[in-house]
């Protein structure tokens, strides 16, 4: 496949909602408790909650771009259980040394025997190892595979270029590895209760999500005690700080689709988990 080319640093772009009622009602939205947490921490907060039961949605730079980061290691997962029969997770694939990046906590101990798939989309989804993303997206096909994967889910926004460590670089104005909350969390709203993966890989894919060890701060901060969340994160420099999550309330089948995505300025900017978690927390006491 052709390799998607690579943009240089330039403005950072908004793309045009579509004249619909929705996109009319979205357009009249203003949450000042959003614009009071970018003030609060000095950040740039993009938010695009959807609630499945009703279709009422929260928009808040819905269509900023922003980098991605690991974010995409739920997505990659995902392509690749798409592409392969279920008993490719028991494939082994081997590394070495030279392929560990900087947080490669689980396949940083199996450098000789090599991991499954299967142990790969753990490490990658659960623990945001990221050997085990760079891993996937080999077995992908590379960054413009995965670039074509969202484009076969009808995002026509996200754009991979890049692999670990490089995308988390998050050069504000690079276009490169960007998406923008509206699109991503659309993409793990398919992948997560559409039909985008069929239900043995679906249940496979949501089971890694709801049990990710890297969450606890940031969505699952913000919602109500006894929610189910099945979320990922992603983390970056200029105090770059994602998550994307699928969130059930107890006795209720119509579960909320919520996507938060935030950076600042100054490249060594610290990272405020607690960005997220209010701006989750509003986006559950308002939608």
């Amino acid at each position: 496949m052709k390799k998607t080319p690579t943009a240089s640093p330039v403005a950072a772009t908004v793309n045009k909602p579509s004249s619909s009622p929705t996109a009319a009602a979205e357009k009249n939205q203003r949450h000042e408790r959003l614009v009071e947490l970018e003030r609060k921490f000095g950040a740039r907060l993009g938010v695009f909650a959807l609630a499945t039961g009703t279709g009422s949605t929260i928009v808040h730079r819905a269509d900023d771009r922003f980098a991605f980061c690991s974010t995409f290691k739920g997505l990659a997962a995902a392509g690749v259980l798409a592409h392969n029969p279920l008993s490719h997770l028991d494939t082994v694939v081997r590394y070495t040394e030279a392929d560990l990046m900087k947080h490669s906590p689980i396949t940083g101990q199996h450098v000789a025997t090599g991991m499954t798939i299967r142990q790969l989309c753990d490490a990658a989804v659960r623990y945001s190892d990221g050997t085990a993303g760079n891993l996937l997206l080999r077995d992908l096909g590379g960054p413009a595979r995965l670039t074509a994967y969202a484009r076969s889910l009808g995002d026509t926004v996200t754009r991979m270029d890049r692999s670990e460590p490089a995308i988390t670089q998050a050069v504000p104005g690079d276009l490169r590895d960007t998406t923008s909350p509206r699109a991503f969390g659309g993409d793990y709203r398919k992948i997560i209760l559409g039909n985008a993966l069929p239900p043995d890989k679906r249940a496979f894919l949501r089971g890694l999500l709801t049990r990710s060890a890297t969450g606890d701060h940031r969505i699952r901060a913000g919602v109500p005690r006894g929610w189910t969340v099945a979320n990922k994160t992603g983390t970056g420099d200029y105090g770059t700080l994602n998550d994307m999550a699928v969130a059930w309330p107890p006795k209720s089948a119509a579960p909320l689709a919520i996507a938060i995505m935030s950076s600042k300025a100054a490249k060594d900017a610290k990272w405020d988990e607690d960005l997220i978690a209010e701006a989750a927390a509003y986006v559950v006491a308002t939608i």
